[in-house]
């Protein structure tokens, strides 16, 4: 016991090194996820969504096909088993939080989309109660209610009669769409292939994804191939596909493996500030007041339904 005390304040500085390393990394991951939102409402339909996605989730796809691949072969990922659960992650995951956010993008703010994806985590708990899987207590009722009353007042307005009546309420009930796949993936894809890594099964998932984009993007192709093959659509595919896609996966997927889920979750409650900060910057809109309110009831009630 004696001989251990002195090594104390030296493992301080690495300690640290090791939160700023952490907070470095939350910070880059939230701004690559953020960055899939404001590209949405950037765009604003210039670039068809579809062909947007399906672009995206290829790149995805193929630059992470070594990590899928060396799964595959060392039997870490039996294909026979897993497609159908491997092509339902990706339809729920990958195409619904796909075309569907940036159709939403022409109408709803960058801002509320990152809000309404905060929600996520009280749909996984909804979804995991109903099934039986885990038990909700007296807080997480709290926060649950919470964080649903922050998504209503920030879909409506704060006047409930903007639900029929205004058409960014309707892109925002396509991201509520989206949000609900993206919880229901959150919940099928760590049950497909489990002894593969992250990144392995985010390859398949993304593969699955482009794959379902595919009809409604050859549709755009046929349609409107100049708007679908340009410089500017070019551009975009690729942002797409490298910052919200590999650097933010794969920055998701280091900081996992290193400092663990319950940390790395923290991402959840940067995001939404980083896109607030960057629709400021980048976009021009700046959050108003409903969005804080929202959005700290939305962040505290998801706090509080993670609580045991």
């Amino acid at each position: 016991m004696d001989a251990e005390l002195p090594e104390a304040p030296v493992s301080r500085p690495a300690a640290g090194w090791e939160d700023a390393v952490a907070l470095t990394g939350f910070i880059l991951v939230a701004v690559g996820q953020a960055s899939n939102q404001v590209l949405a409402r950037g765009l604003a339909g210039s670039v068809p969504p579809f062909s947007l996605a399906f672009f995206r989730w290829s790149i995805i796809a193929i630059g992470l096909a070594p990590f899928a691949i060396a799964a595959i072969r060392d039997g870490k990922i039996p294909l026979a088993q897993n497609l159908w659960p491997i092509l339902a992650a990706g339809f729920l995951g990958m195409f619904l939080c796909g075309g569907p956010v940036y159709i939403a993008g022409i109408t709803t703010t960058a801002i509320h989309i990152a809000l309404i994806f905060a929600l996520s985590p009280i749909m996984v708990l909804l979804i995991s109660a109903a099934l039986g899987i885990e038990h909700i207590g007296p807080l997480q009722w709290l926060g649950t209610a919470l964080a649903l009353a922050g998504a209503l007042l920030i879909v409506s307005g704060g006047h409930l009669e903007t639900l029929t009546q205004s058409s960014a309420a309707w892109g925002d009930l396509l991201v509520v769409g989206a949000m609900l796949g993206w919880s229901g993936y959150t919940l099928v894809q760590s049950r497909v292939a489990p002894r593969a890594s992250l990144l392995a099964r985010v390859s398949l998932f993304s593969a699955a994804g482009a794959l379902c984009s595919l009809p409604p993007a050859l549709q755009e192709m046929w349609a409107t191939p100049a708007a679908v093959f340009n410089a500017r659509a070019f551009e975009a595919y690729v942002f797409a596909g490298l910052v919200p896609g590999l650097m933010a996966y794969a920055g998701f997927a280091w900081l996992g493996a290193r400092f663990g889920s319950v940390r790395t979750s923290l991402v959840l409650y940067v995001a939404p500030i980083a896109s607030a900060l960057l629709s400021w910057v980048i976009l021009g809109e700046p959050p108003k007041l409903i969005h804080l309110v929202g959005g700290l009831l939305i962040l505290g009630g998801v706090w509080a339904s993670l609580r045991k």
